[in-house]
């Protein structure tokens, strides 16, 4: 059985300004995604699907993809958006665009965001699990916060409680500056640089779909769809609660380059350049 990563690709980019997920971060043109797929690859991944929105699907394929096919099997997956409100633009979140590929996938895999950059090492503990994993044996690859802050503006983050290696809750922090304090609905909390976070690097077994269909029926008969987003945590942490699945926590002391707005784009192609003089990438 293959081993997938799946890329989330489908983000608007607001903060950005545009279609970041295909931003050249190298001399020669290659994106944040071209770095992963090779790093996964590398960790033992055979596939990877990437989840894009339709509209943007012809240009992504020509930006990134024509590139990654030459490197590994390649799948694209639509992240739908006909059940938008009016008014809404943006899809309706992470947990959404994973449930979206339910039909393309029939055993364990691995998600990423596309904008993110997770360094050399952080697909070896996650590959090697999902290899093994049975029903429910989730994991991820966390990150300390101090790593994973951008000094150009405010980012979000799921601060991680960890017991004996497993995961038992993530708090989402939707504003974390870059002295790591917490703001947000008039209050200010000073944060750990040692907390624990997640980045979106997960590790499923395919039966999530079953618990994602049920969740999102309820978020679409409930939440205010003209803003709210269904997350992936969210979803973890319901299943931890009932018992359903338990997530085995990788640390990865690497310090995590993503492109959260266009002023973050010199620190991560000075990185990915460094990292191509050494030799570490072709």
């Amino acid at each position: 059985m293959k081993t997938v990563l799946v890329v989330m690709a489908a983000g608007m980019g607001s903060r950005f300004g545009g279609l970041k997920q295909a931003e050249p971060v190298s001399a020669d043109g290659r994106s944040i995604p071209d770095f992963s797929v090779y790093d996964a690859k590398r960790a033992g991944f055979d596939k990877v699907i990437f989840i894009v929105r339709e509209d943007m699907k012809e240009d992504f394929i020509n930006l990134v993809g024509n590139r990654i096919e030459k490197m590994i099997e390649t799948e694209y997956v639509i992240q739908e958006t006909d059940s938008l409100p009016e008014g809404r633009t943006k899809p309706f979140g992470t947990a959404h665009a994973i449930l979206c590929c339910r039909d393309a996938i029939d055993g364990p895999f691995a998600v990423i965001n596309a904008d993110d950059y997770y360094g050399r090492n952080a697909f070896f503990d996650i590959c090697k699990h999902l290899k093994n994993a049975k029903r429910g044996e989730f994991a991820m690859t966390a990150y300390k916060l101090k790593n994973t802050i951008s000094e150009n503006g405010t980012v979000s983050r799921g601060i991680c409680s960890v017991k004996d290696g497993y995961l038992e809750g993530v708090t989402e922090h939707t504003k974390i500056t870059f002295d790591m304090k917490s703001i947000g609905n008039g209050k200010e909390e000073q944060l750990s640089g040692d907390a624990v976070v997640s980045m979106n690097l997960w590790g499923f077994t395919p039966d999530i779909f079953e618990t994602l269909e049920r969740e999102f029926e309820f978020f679409m008969k409930n939440a205010d769809l003209a803003k709210d987003e269904f997350f992936i945590p969210s979803v973890v942490q319901k299943m931890i609660s009932e018992g359903s699945a338990s997530v085995k926590v990788y640390q990865n002391n690497d310090k995590w380059y993503g492109i959260t707005y266009r002023e973050d784009l010199d620190s991560v192609k000075n990185k990915i350049g460094e990292y191509i003089n050494e030799g570490l990438y072709n």
